[in-house]
């Protein structure tokens, strides 16, 4: 059976005065779930609440919009609560298994969208969320008499606490309630800015990259994940590349709009399409990706399943290509000495990211 890499857009699965949560369900996208990666998006209104709650799959949070976030999360293993500021830029790790709570203490929208792996989730392709409490909650889903005897508490106590929360997913808070200050000095350990970060590649006229790896945050060697934000100028070029450790990249188009083509098996073109923000791609394990940016530019942020992964360009001093023995090359290629010399030049002056013209 053919994959179907078609980029899809989210579905909204919930609405209300505090803010919607959007999804990619491995049922519209299939290839999520052969892929074994999700996503999703946050999008919190101005003193919007999501209700703590943890996840079967781990994953990693880049804020695309809004200065006032706040997250609080309560590790696996641990009985502490850390709470962090959230803006514009900022990544956030959320393990498997990990509480936590989003809130929106400003005055604009707070969106949050999330991409991980889902090898051991309950749906693969699909983040499967259990809240603590409200309308859906586990609270509410005990009988009365084990909340009783769990918490020594009377008939009427008990239903308080299980059924006082009528809310879903995300409520709006009432004005004047003060939630949690962020922890002193927490913050540079579990947020990284990713767009404020200084870029591992950076083109003039073409633009950047930047990369989150366990060598720059050891804890991502801990959820196994790591992450890229490009940001390419207008009609720039991401040449092709494809990670050769067997890990899947998972894309959200954060801005703009561009083109993207996707090589696979036996040399097959298997996407050639537009892309404009709001949508999600998947590039396969060992399949080859190349962009290439609209006149507005376009800004892509991506997730690997593995948290050091290893990259083959296909342009660059580095490329496969210049590893090539001459001859074997001339031979691969069907060319002759003088095609291969002329070939590797422009191979080694090409840039990861290339700008509409050279010099």
């Amino acid at each position: 059976m053919e994959l179907n890499l078609s980029p899809k857009t989210a579905q909204k699965l919930f609405e209300g005065d505090g803010g919607s949560y959007y999804s990619w369900s491995s049922s519209d996208f299939p290839l999520l779930r052969d892929a074994k990666v999700g996503a999703g998006k946050l999008v919190l209104q101005p003193r919007g609440f999501a209700l703590p709650h943890y996840a079967d799959s781990s994953k990693i949070g880049y804020v695309l919009q809004g200065s006032d976030g706040r997250v609080g999360m309560i590790f696996p293993n641990t009985s502490e609560e850390v709470v962090l500021n959230l803006k514009k830029g900022d990544t956030i790790q959320v393990p498997s298994g990990a509480v936590s709570w989003w809130y929106n203490d400003g005055d604009s929208e707070l969106a949050i969208v999330f991409l991980g792996e889902t090898s051991k989730a309950h749906v693969p392709g699909d983040f499967t969320y259990f809240f603590l409490t409200g309308g859906q909650g586990i609270l509410a889903g005990f009988s009365t008499d084990i909340i009783i005897r769990t918490y020594n508490m009377d008939e009427e106590e008990a239903t308080k606490l299980a059924k006082s929360q009528t809310g879903v997913l995300i409520v709006k808070l009432e004005k004047g309630r003060n939630m949690p200050q962020p922890c002193k000095g927490v913050n540079n350990k579990l947020i990284f800015n990713i767009d404020d970060a200084l870029p591992d590649i950076n083109v003039k006229g073409g633009g950047t990259l930047t990369t989150l790896t366990a060598a720059k945050v050891p804890s991502l060697g801990e959820i196994e994940l790591s992450a890229n934000l490009e940001k390419l100028d207008a009609n720039a070029l991401s040449s092709p590349i494809y990670t050769t450790d067997s890990a899947v990249q998972v894309t959200y188009v954060a801005r703009g709009s561009g083109r993207i083509q996707i090589v696979g098996i036996d040399g097959k073109r298997v996407l050639d399409t537009k892309v404009k923000a709001g949508v999600l791609f998947v590039v396969p394990r060992f399949f080859v990706v190349a962009k290439v940016a609209d006149a507005e530019g376009m800004e892509c942020f991506s997730v690997m399943t593995t948290s050091q992964p290893v990259i083959e360009q296909l342009s660059g001093k580095i490329s496969v290509w210049k590893a090539l023995s001459p001859v074997v090359l001339q031979a691969s290629l069907n060319v002759t000495a003088e095609f291969e010399k002329n070939f590797i030049s422009k191979v080694a002056k090409s840039p990861i990211i290339i700008p509409p013209t050279q010099e």
